[in-house]
């Protein structure tokens, strides 16, 4: 498996860099974003017979971190492109294609993604929001809440993830349906949260929300197949986000550490500032090896191995982020809090990458029984 990227890689990698460059950190989400949808970056992922690039979530990672090193990232991209756009593009149906990835593809529509519940957390088999059939109409009936669901307020439609009934075992297996913002019975209320972020979050109601039989994406049948096909994804993009700002915070500390100058020395010739710092680049560095592993193992048709890395890099990922950003803030000192330098805000957002959409804790757990075989402990 190569460690290179290619020269396609890195031109796209120079090109992104240059665009969030432009925009910076005090940009316009949606400028930024009609931008990277014209010019393609958008939808590098997803089939060029549908206005895609026809690439992977390689290059779209390669999208995200270069946007967040930029202090630019787009969390959208982690949602629209890469899982919805991805489930769609693998197990949608040809009216599904041509409806949906021509406008996630260039920007001119979104699509939020449904799975998170109040009681469910990270246990995908307790989702009580159910999926009944009207044996009259045919069409599909949801009930049930969704909580911590980004960006649902410039959505276009959500990719929701509720339960159907198996008629042979009577067990309730996932499934996707496509819900239009404004169908009735479909609400969202925002919740107020402490970070600080362009996308907000939103609790979903689902109250009986009657939908076309159409509007389940896939195979009934096909469960977590479909499921995981949109979660591996989500993972590698997560890990792309996190590395994104974790460069961002250390190319910041790196120019401080070089100009700042004390007793006639700039601090970065002093090995308590600059080994912390070589050894976060080294910690991103080692996260985005994993990160390329993962989405090249997705990229390849690899489900399986693409899961495991996909967990892993996601997780070395987020550890690396946070002591990146920590000794950021630390290199800088009392500069570190302020608002000019844009590192203090920070320190919220690289949490998320440990605990969404999936906690360090549950990427050991899965890597202790999936990888290592130890017993299941959960």
């Amino acid at each position: 498996m190569p460690t290179i990227e290619t020269d396609e890689h890195k031109a796209l990698r120079s090109a992104v860099a240059a665009l969030g460059t432009r925009h910076g950190r005090d940009h316009d989400r949606e400028a930024l974003w009609s931008e990277a949808g014209k010019l393609g970056y958008l939808g590098v992922n997803l089939p060029e017979a549908h206005g895609g690039g026809g690439g992977g979530i390689t290059e779209l990672s390669i999208v995200l971190e270069e946007l967040g090193a930029a202090g630019c990232p787009l969390l959208m991209l982690v949602v629209s492109p890469a899982i919805c756009g991805t489930v769609i593009a693998r197990f949608g149906t040809d009216a599904q294609k041509r409806q949906w990835l021509p406008g996630l593809s260039d920007g001119t529509r979104r699509m939020a993604f449904g799975i998170t519940e109040p009681d469910a957390g990270s246990n995908s088999h307790r989702i009580t929001t159910t999926a009944r059939r009207d044996t009259d109409t045919g069409d599909w009936i949801l009930t049930g809440r969704k909580v911590f669901i980004s960006g649902v307020d410039i959505a276009d439609a959500t990719l929701i993830v509720g339960r159907t009934e198996d008629a042979r075992t009577g067990r309730l297996k996932p499934c996707l349906f496509i819900v239009p913002r404004d169908t009735p019975g479909f609400t969202r209320h925002p919740i107020d949260m402490e970070l600080h972020a362009a996308e907000k979050q939103f609790e979903l109601v689902l109250d009986d929300v009657r939908l076309p039989a159409d509007a389940l994406v896939g195979d009934e049948d096909a469960g977590l197949l479909q499921l995981f096909a949109g979660l591996n994804p989500e993972r590698i993009m997560t890990a792309a986000f996190a590395i994104g700002m974790g460069r961002h915070a250390l190319a910041k500390a790196v120019e401080y550490a070089r100009d700042r100058t004390v007793w006639n020395t700039p601090i970065g010739a002093h090995q308590a500032i600059a080994h912390p710092l070589a050894q976060a680049h080294i910690d991103l560095e080692l996260a985005r090896l994993m990160m390329q592993k993962a989405a090249r193992l997705y990229d390849t048709g690899d489900d399986t191995g693409a899961g495991e890395a996909a967990n892993m890099a996601k997780y070395a990922a987020g550890e690396a982020c946070v002591k990146a950003v920590d000794q950021a803030v630390h290199t800088l000192g009392g500069n570190g809090l302020t608002r000019e330098y844009g590192l203090a805000s920070l320190i919220t957002a690289a949490r998320v990458a440990r605990i969404a959409p999936v906690s360090r804790e549950m990427i050991l757990n899965y890597v202790s029984h999936q990888t290592l075989g130890l017993p299941k402990s959960y």
